[in-house]
């Protein structure tokens, strides 16, 4: 098992072009992108497709990886919103396959866990809100990234990624009362 310092390494020499660097930065990260997806996602299938984009859009973007931030806090923006994204395709799959068919009824908890349910919840109600404040409030939150991480990555001050995690809270808390 790889330590951070040398996924970051690899992840810089990744960026760079070098020879096996981006699949051996995939077979390293692929556990940890699974897991965070994992977090989101309430289903293993769910998750394992979401970690799929990710891992994809991971070698397609490497070259695009700076350095301004750490590795894993660059690879968990890009996991996180994989996740929203693979989520909202698989709503808009069933929307399409149902013939508009609105979602099922909230999860029955005699046949779901409450964290399931928990989780989809807030997916729905993460796509109520900007997605500026929803990427903000699934790193702070879900992915437990500082905010000086936060704004290293959408490259705001550190008071703008406190306000929109505390934006996002507000209005992702009065979607769930609503619901």
């Amino acid at each position: 098992m790889l330590l951070a310092d040398d996924i970051d390494e690899l992840a810089r020499a990744a960026a760079r072009g070098e020879p096996g660097a981006v699949d051996a930065l995939l077979t390293a990260v692929r556990p940890e992108v699974l897991r965070l997806c994992a977090r989101l996602l309430p289903h293993r299938e769910d998750a394992e497709e979401a970690c799929q984009d990710a891992l994809l859009a991971l070698a397609r973007g490497i070259g695009g990886f700076e350095g301004r931030s750490s590795f894993h806090t660059w690879l968990y923006r890009l996991t996180a919103n994989r996740a929203r994204s693979t989520y909202r395709g698989l709503r808009r799959r069933w929307l399409v396959e149902s013939g508009g068919a609105p979602l099922p009824d909230p999860p029955d908890p005699r046949r779901t866990s409450v964290v399931a349910g928990t989780r989809l919840d807030l997916l729905d109600a993460l796509d109520s809100v900007r997605p500026e404040l929803a990427e903000a409030l699934t790193l702070r939150d879900v992915l437990g990234l500082t905010y000086r991480e936060i704004a290293a990555l959408a490259d705001v001050p550190e008071g703008t990624a406190k306000s929109r995690v505390h934006l996002a809270r507000r209005q992702v808390r009065q979607r769930l009362s609503d619901d």
